[in-house]
């Protein structure tokens, strides 16, 4: 970040192992979870269920923000259904995104102008614009 920046908020977690048998925390105790590998029988979460997560919660808020800002009467059940994909280009791990968008009452025009504008502004979206292939539905 510059230093024109202003600091909004930020994150701090500290993790021991990894995605086999890891453990992430947070330094405020908020988040304190064990990780596992996608498919394992062992309890826990995985890297790329928290990044849907984090993407679709992030998603949302910069569609809320788009929408006050410009007068769009955004429906109180907007779901969004986020999959990330962990796949192997030969020897290297690559990640892919769909985001399935519900914004029920919304006509398709106004909603996909919604998106395209939250596309732009959401940190997610953003951070990996170019790296990280991403395909955004309205259902």
């Amino acid at each position: 970040m510059n230093n024109t920046m202003l600091l909004i908020y930020t994150a701090i977690t500290e993790t021991t192992g990894g995605r086999q048998n890891g453990i992430a925390r947070s330094t405020d105790g908020v988040l304190d979870i064990r990780l596992s590998e996608p498919g394992s029988a062992r309890i826990g979460t995985n890297p790329e269920q928290l990044m849907a997560a984090a993407w679709s919660a992030s998603f949302a808020s910069s569609m809320a923000k788009v929408a006050r800002e410009t007068g769009v009467n955004l429906p109180a059940n907007v779901k969004i259904h986020a999959e990330v994909d962990l796949a192997s280009d030969d020897d290297q791990s690559v990640l892919g995104v769909r985001l399935a968008i519900q914004l029920p009452g919304l006509e398709r025009d106004v909603a996909s102008s919604l998106i395209e504008e939250s596309r732009r502004i959401c940190p997610f979206s953003r951070a990996t614009r170019g790296n990280v292939e991403v395909v955004f539905r309205i259902v």
